[in-house]
């Protein structure tokens, strides 16, 4: 099934089911209001909310209305951890040959997880506001999952269990700020499906779909989001789980796509810049200005947006 949540003018937003080609949607108040309510209880309550969605997706629901991404939030608005990878090789051996960078240890021993902002998440469509374009704006273009409860010690087959739907995120980085104020803001593709909605491509926790990026109308990244992944989401999320139980609402992120093969393009500028700074000695390609525009979008094999497309300006703060 495909959730979403609407702006209501409040904190968490209203739940809501859409079809599975992103063109109805139905209010989810009879069983849950928000989605964190949903994940409380999920046993309980995804049947109820598959047996609405399965309604709508045959055009029988009553009460459906046209989907509007403009009027999500993220799907989970705020969540009770934010963590992300990265979990693909490529690019941190990209990004970590450049000049004075030094390699994490154990880069294919284990998952390098930091901890993000997730009291701030900002919609699909929402403008991302900043105070400075030298603050080098970056994007990552990358998937995530959000976790029921999962205990402690959790093997990655048992992490993978705890899996309870996938999204599409950006985030947002300030490359000029360093690594804990230059990451301000995460947006969330419309909708968070359940693993079963990606058929055969979601396989051992990996997502064997392209993740496209296209900056300013210009589609700059093309990458085989499975394929790439050197640590599955079951790896992740039983990582982060190692030393404490990880509970229901939990956001983990792969970090930005990438893949061995750099004709499959990038999901983060910072990468683009470490390439050409291999190749000439220095970057060519510039971070983000204001104006600039941002598509992010995943489509299954049969040709549909699987999540909706993440579509953004930067913009100056008001």
């Amino acid at each position: 099934m495909k959730l979403a949540t609407y702006k209501d003018a409040s904190r968490d937003g209203q739940l809501v089911v859409v079809s599975r080609d992103l063109s109805t949607a139905h209010y989810a108040t009879g069983i849950a209001s928000r989605l964190q309510q949903a994940l409380d209880d999920w046993r309980f309550m995804a049947p109820q909310l598959h047996d609405l969605y399965e309604l709508l997706s045959s055009g029988k629901a009553r009460h459906a209305f046209p989907f509007d991404p403009a009027r999500c939030m993220a799907p989970l608005p705020r969540a009770y951890q934010w963590v992300s990878g990265p979990a693909y090789a490529s690019h941190v051996e990209r990004v970590g040959k450049l000049p004075g960078t030094t390699m994490p240890p154990g880069l294919y021993a284990e998952p390098l997880l930091r901890q993000g902002g997730s009291d701030c998440f900002i919609g699909p469509r929402d403008d991302v506001a900043l105070a400075s374009e030298a603050f080098g704006i970056d994007f990552e273009a990358q998937l995530a999952v959000i976790t029921g409860d999962v205990p402690m010690g959790a093997s990655s087959e048992r992490a993978l269990d705890g899996i309870r739907l996938l999204m599409l995120a950006s985030d947002v980085c300030l490359r000029s700020l360093g690594d804990v104020q230059g990451r301000p803001m995460t947006a969330f593709g419309p909708v968070a499906v359940t693993p079963d909605e990606a058929g055969d491509a979601w396989r051992q926790g990996r997502l064997g779909l392209n993740l496209q990026t296209t900056w300013n109308g210009r589609k700059v990244g093309l990458c085989d989001a499975g394929a790439g992944m050197t640590f599955h989401f079951g790896q992740l999320v039983s990582h982060l789980c190692r030393t404490r139980p990880v509970s229901a609402g939990s956001i983990v992120g792969s970090g930005p796509a990438s893949h061995p093969d750099w004709s499959q393009g990038y999901s983060c500028i910072a990468e683009k810049r470490a390439v050409e700074t291999m190749d000439a000695g220095k970057p060519k390609i510039r971070f983000m200005k204001f104006g600039d525009t941002l598509r992010i979008e995943v489509k299954g094999r049969n040709g549909q947006s699987l999540f909706g497309a993440i579509e953004q300006e930067i913009t100056p703060l008001p």
